[in-house]
């Protein structure tokens, strides 16, 4: 795939989470694809797709309105597709959740073989947490 089908793949992959469609995000990864959440959360680690469809529907339950994802930049080479975005949505506590991203995705054959996920770590404790730190 080139670089601007790959362009293409992810924002179909962002649409994909605005809806909230987990099986469209599934669709979206390889077979062997995954998501590593950055940081030291309750939600950080690497998922595989088994993982992601648990950790997918677990977010989208917690927006019970959705969560929108903004991108503020785009950026691709090869088989790598970088993306800036904001987020915002309520949470089901009642707060406003907003926070701020690096996306980095390898994409093989069109599919995503890696997400990498950096954020505002503390952002995530404090809503999708309540403030719950790992042990």
């Amino acid at each position: 795939m080139g670089i601007e089908e790959n362009k293409l793949a992810v924002t179909a992959f962002l649409e994909a989470m605005n809806r909230g469609d987990t099986e469209a995000l599934l669709d979206a990864y390889a077979e062997d694809g995954y998501l590593w959440t950055m940081g030291n959360t309750l939600i950080s680690g690497k998922y595989d797709k088994v993982q992601i469809r648990a950790f997918a529907d677990g977010v989208f339950e917690a927006f019970p309105e959705g969560l929108s994802f903004r991108v503020i930049s785009m950026t691709a080479e090869e088989d790598r597709v970088a993306v800036e975005a904001v987020s915002d949505g309520e949470h089901s506590s009642g707060v406003n959740y907003n926070n701020h991203y690096h996306f980095l995705f390898t994409l093989r054959h069109g599919k995503v073989a890696s997400l990498k996920e950096y954020l505002d770590t503390e952002k995530v404790t404090d809503v999708l947490c309540a403030g719950q730190r790992p042990a």
